[in-house]
C-alpha cells in the first residue's frame, strides 16, 4: 500500500509540474496558443484576451489544475487547447499506434539480442563476452538509422513503405530502427551474465549427465533474464514515449510526437494526458517485470537458496581498448589542429581526399575538424554526466523500495519534456542539457542494480557468511558491491555514446549548443539531409561514435576483477528447478 501511495504521489507531482510548465517558464500561454493555431496572425491584445477567456487562463494554474482533475475522475481529460478536440480519445490513438510500434521493435530486439549471445550460448560459457560489433550496434543514433533505413530501402529499393501508418507493414522499417539498439544493449547485458550461469553448480551437473547443450543453455537464459527484465520494462516505455525521432521521420501519430508537439504548443491538456497515459503504462510494465521475475525464481528468492552467478574471470584482452583508443586518440590529433568553423563555399560536400579525409559538410567545413573539436566538450561532459548518473544508480538502486517508483516515473518523462522541466525550474544555459540528461540518465542504472541485489541477498554463499557472524556492513562492502558494481558499471559505460548523442540532441530546441558548434549530435543532424547524395558526411561522425561505444565496452571489460571461487556444499537446479524436469 506504501508503494501505491508513493507512486501515485510522484504521479500527481510530475502532473502538477507539467500543469506550471507556462508559468514556471514565464511565457504568455495564450501567445504560445495563439502561434500554434496561426503562426502569421498578429498577437494582437484582443485575441489574446479572447484565448485567455477561452481557456480560463485569468483563473490561474491551481483553478485549472483542479478543473484538469476534476474531469479526470469523471473520465474527462480535457480537450486540446490548439484543435478543440478531446485530449483522451487522441492520447489513446496515439499510444495504440506506439504500442503497436513498441510491439514489433521489442521483437526485432529479442531476435537481435538472441544474434548477441548466440556465441556465448553455443559455447556454453566458454568465451569472452564482449564483442566490438555488438558495441557498435548498441550505439547507433536511432534517427540516423532510421534516416537510413527510409532512405535505402524505402525509396530507393522499395521494398517496404517509408513514409506513413496505413498497416502492419508501416512497422517494420521503424521497428528496426528502434529495436536494433535496444537488442543490441539487451544482449550485451546478457551475454556477460552468461558466463557465470553456465560456470553455475546445476549446469556443469547437467552437462556432466549428458542433457542436451539446448536445455541447459534454455536455463542459463532464464537464470539470467530475473537480472534484466527490469530494464527490458523500462526499453518499453522508452520505445512507446520516447520514439520521437523515428516517429518523425516515417510520419508516425505516435504519443511520443503528440506528447512532442503538445510541450512545444504548450497544450496542456493533451501533455497532462499523454503523460499520464505513460506513467501508467510504467507502471504497468514495472508490474509485469515483477511478476515475471518471481515465476522464474520460484522460491529460490524467498528462500535465499540461488546459486552466486559469479565465477573467475580470465584476464581480459587488452588490445582492443588500446588500439581503439588509438584510433580515437589520432582522429582528435589530427583534427584539433584544423580550423572546424572555416567556410568554403567552393568545396561544399567534397568527399574524403587527402587535404580533407572525412570529406566535408554543406558549408565546405571540415569535417575532421569539426568531429575532433567536438569530441573535446561533449566527451569530457558524456563522461561526467556517466560518473554522476553511475554513482546515482548505485545509490538508489541499494534502496529498492524508494527508488523503485522513481525508476518508473522517471523513465516515463519523455526527454523533451524532461528538458522543458528542467528549464522552466533551472533556466535556460549551457548546464541545462546535462541537467535533462542527468534527471533520467540514472533510472536504467538504478533499476539494474536492484535486480542484481535482489539476487544476490538470495545467493548462498551470503546466507552461509551472514550464519557465520557477518554484519551488514561487511556483507555490503566485501560481497554485495563487489558483485554489483562491475556489471552496472559496463552498464553505464555501455551508455556514454547514447548520453553524448542526447547532449546533442538538446540544442535543436534551444537548450544547449547551437550552430555552428560542432557537436556530434548536431552534425548529424545538419548533414543528415545530405545523406544520399554524401554519406561521408553522416559515416565520419557516426564512425567515431561507434568507436566511442564500442572503446567504453572493451574497457569496461578490460576493467573487470577476478572474484573469488564460491563453493557450495550442494547442486541446486536453476530457479528451484530440476534440470532433468
Amino acid at each position: 500500500m506504501r508503494n501505491v501511495l508513493w507512486r501515485a504521489a510522484l504521479a500527481g507531482a510530475l502532473v502538477c509540474g507539467i500543469g506550471l510548465l507556462p508559468w514556471l517558464t514565464r511565457t504568455d500561454p495564450a501567445l504560445t496558443v495563439l502561434k500554434a493555431r496561426a503562426q502569421d496572425r498578429d498577437p494582437d491584445p484582443a485575441v489574446l484576451a479572447a484565448i485567455r477567456d477561452q481557456l480560463g487562463l485569468h483563473d490561474g494554474p491551481s483553478v485549472l489544475l483542479g478543473r484538469w482533475f476534476g474531469g479526470l475522475a469523471r473520465g474527462d481529460a480535457g480537450r486540446s487547447w490548439i484543435s478543440g478536440a478531446e485530449a483522451g480519445p487522441a492520447v489513446l490513438q496515439a499510444l495504440g499506434a506506439s504500442l503497436l510500434l513498441m510491439s514489433v521493435a521489442l521483437l526485432v530486439a529479442c531476435c537481435t539480442a538472441t544474434a548477441v549471445c548466440a556465441r556465448t550460448l553455443y559455447r556454453g560459457g566458454r568465451t569472452r563476452p564482449g564483442s566490438t560489433a555488438s558495441a557498435m550496434l548498441a550505439t547507433l543514433p536511432e534517427f540516423l538509422t532510421a534516416s537510413v533505413l527510409a532512405t535505402v530501402v524505402g525509396v530507393q529499393l522499395g521494398w517496404l513503405p517509408a513514409l506513413g501508418w496505413y498497416g502492419p507493414h508501416y512497422t517494420v522499417l521503424p521497428a528496426l530502427a528502434l529495436g536494433l539498439p535496444v537488442g543490441a544493449v539487451l544482449g550485451r547485458l546478457l551475454d556477460d551474465q552468461l558466463p557465470g550461469a553456465f560456470a553455475e553448480p546445476w549446469a556443469r551437473a547437467a552437462a556432466a549427465r549428458g542433457l542436451p547443450r539446448t536445455r541447459v543453455a534454455r536455463q542459463a537464459v532464464r537464470r539470467c533474464l530475473p537480472g534484466l527484465l527490469p530494464n527490458t520494462a523500462l526499453f518499453v516505455v522508452g520505445m512507446t514515449g520516447g520514439a520521437v525521432a523515428v516517429e518523425q521521420i516515417f510520419d508516425i501519430p505516435g504519443l511520443g510526437r503528440t506528447t512532442l508537439q503538445a510541450a512545444l504548443a504548450q497544450d496542456l491538456p493533451v501533455l497532462q494526458a499523454g503523460t499520464l497515459a505513460l506513467l501508467l503504462l510504467a507502471a504497468l510494465a514495472a508490474g509485469a517485470a515483477r511478476l515475471a521475475v518471481r515465476l522464474l525464481i520460484g522460491p529460490a528468492l524467498r528462500d535465499a537458496a540461488l546459486p552466486t552467478p559469479h565465477r573467475p574471470e580470465p584476464p581480459p584482452r587488452r588490445t582492443a581498448p588500446l588500439l581503439l583508443g588509438g584510433a580515437l586518440l589520432a582522429v582528435l590529433a589530427a583534427g584539433l589542429p584544423r580550423d572546424p568553423l572555416a567556410l568554403d563555399t567552393t568545396a561544399r560536400l567534397r568527399p574524403p581526399s587527402g587535404a580533407h579525409p572525412f570529406g566535408t559538410d554543406a558549408l565546405g567545413r571540415d569535417l575532421l575538424a569539426r568531429v575532433a573539436h567536438g569530441a573535446l566538450d561533449t566527451l569530457l561532459l558524456a563522461l561526467a554526466i556517466s560518473a554522476g548518473t553511475l554513482l546515482a544508480g548505485l545509490l538508489l538502486g541499494l534502496l529498492p523500495r524508494l527508488s523503485g517508483p522513481l525508476v518508473d516515473t522517471a523513465n516515463a518523462v519523455p526527454p523533451v519534456l524532461a528538458a522543458l522541466l528542467v528549464t522552466a525550474v533551472a533556466g535556460g544555459g549551457p548546464a541545462t542539457p546535462a541537467l535533462a540528461v542527468a534527471a533520467v540518465a540514472w533510472a536504467p542504472l538504478a533499476a539494474h542494480t536492484s535486480a542484481l541485489l535482489r539476487q544476490e541477498r538470495a545467493a548462498l554463499h551470503l546466507t552461509a557468511t551472514r550464519a557465520l557472524g557477518a554484519g551488514r556492513w561487511y556483507l555490503l562492502r566485501h560481497e554485495l558491491l563487489p558483485a554489483v558494481v562491475p556489471p552496472v558499471t559496463g552498464h553505464a559505460l555501455l551508455r556514454l555514446p547514447g548520453t553524448a548523442l542526447a547532449l546533442a540532441a538538446l540544442g535543436f530546441l534551444g537548450l544547449g549548443a547551437q550552430p555552428p558548434s560542432p557537436e556530434w549530435g548536431l552534425l548529424l543532424a545538419e548533414n543528415q539531409p545530405y545523406a544520399e547524395r554524401a554519406p561521408w558526411a553522416v559515416l565520419a561522425p557516426a564512425a567515431v561514435l561507434a568507436v566511442l561505444g564500442a572503446l567504453a565496452v572493451t574497457s569496461a571489460g578490460a576493467l573487470r576483477h577476478r572474484r573469488p571461487a564460491r563453493r557450495t556444499a550442494e547442486v541446486p537446479a536453476p530457479m528451484g528447478e530440476s534440470v532433468t524436469s
